[in-house]
C-alpha cells in the first residue's frame, strides 16, 4: 500500500442536544501527512440523515476517484444519528473504517436508544453492524469495524495515517477543525 494513499477522515462538531443541526467535517489527506481538502456538511442532531449526508459529501468531492478509504470517528454523528457504514461503502465503492478509542458498551448504548427513540431497534441494528475488531498499536488500542477491507488492510491504513498518539490524522484533523469552527478554538481528543 502506498504511504500517501488518499483517505477521508470524518468527525462531527461539538453540539448541544437542543440544537437542530451540527456540522460534520471531512478531511482529505495523503496518508497522515498532507491535507488536500476540507469538506463540510450539516446533519440533524439525533436525526437519521448522517448516512445520506456522508454519501453526498463523498460523491460530490472532486477527490472521490482518488480516495482509497473513509475513516469515521465512531458510527454516529450528531448524537445518535447512526451511520450505515455498509451502505456508505456499497454506494461509494470505497472501503469504510469506523474507529473509536474506547471499547463500546453495547448494553449501555442499547438502553440509551430505548429510552430516547421509538425507532431504537433500527438504530441499534446499524450500531451492531459488522464485527468489532481490536487494533493493537504500539502503546494503545483502537476499536473499529471494517466495511470493504480486511483487518490487515485496515491496520496498515491506521499505521500509515497515524503520526502521533492513537487516532489517524484524518480523523484527528477533522475533529480539530470541527471543534475550532464551532467553539472558536479546537479542544479535546478525537
Amino acid at each position: 500500500m502506498k504511504s500517501e494513499i488518499r483517505v477521508l477522515g470524518i468527525d462531527d462538531a461539538p453540539f448541544y442536544f437542543k440544537q437542530d443541526t451540527t456540522s460534520i467535517i471531512g478531511i482529505v489527506m495523503r496518508g497522515g501527512s498532507y491535507i488536500e481538502a476540507v469538506l463540510h456538511r450539516q446533519v440533524h442532531v439525533d436525526g437519521t440523515d448522517a448516512t445520506q449526508t456522508c454519501i453526498q459529501m463523498i460523491e460530490e468531492t472532486r477527490h472521490k476517484q482518488q480516495l482509497r478509504a473513509i475513516l469515521i470517528d465512531g458510527v454516529t454523528l450528531g448524537g445518535f444519528n447512526v451511520l450505515d457504514c455498509e451502505q456508505i461503502q456499497i454506494e461509494t465503492n470505497i472501503p469504510v473504517l469506523s474507529l473509536t478509542r474506547d471499547q463500546p458498551n453495547f448494553e449501555k448504548i442499547k438502553k440509551a436508544l430505548q429510552k430516547h427513540f421509538p425507532n431504537w431497534k433500527q438504530r441499534y441494528a446499524l450500531i451492531e453492524q459488522g464485527d468489532l475488531i481490536s487494533f493493537e498499536l504500539l502503546n494503545s488500542s483502537l476499536y473499529g469495524k471494517c466495511f470493504g477491507l480486511t483487518k490487515d488492510q485496515a491496520k496498515e491504513i491506521i499505521k500509515l495515517c497515524t503520526i502521533h498518539g492513537t487516532i489517524p490524522e484524518p480523523i484527528r484533523v477533522a475533529h480539530l477543525v470541527a471543534s475550532g469552527i464551532t467553539r472558536g478554538e479546537s479542544y479535546g481528543k478525537a
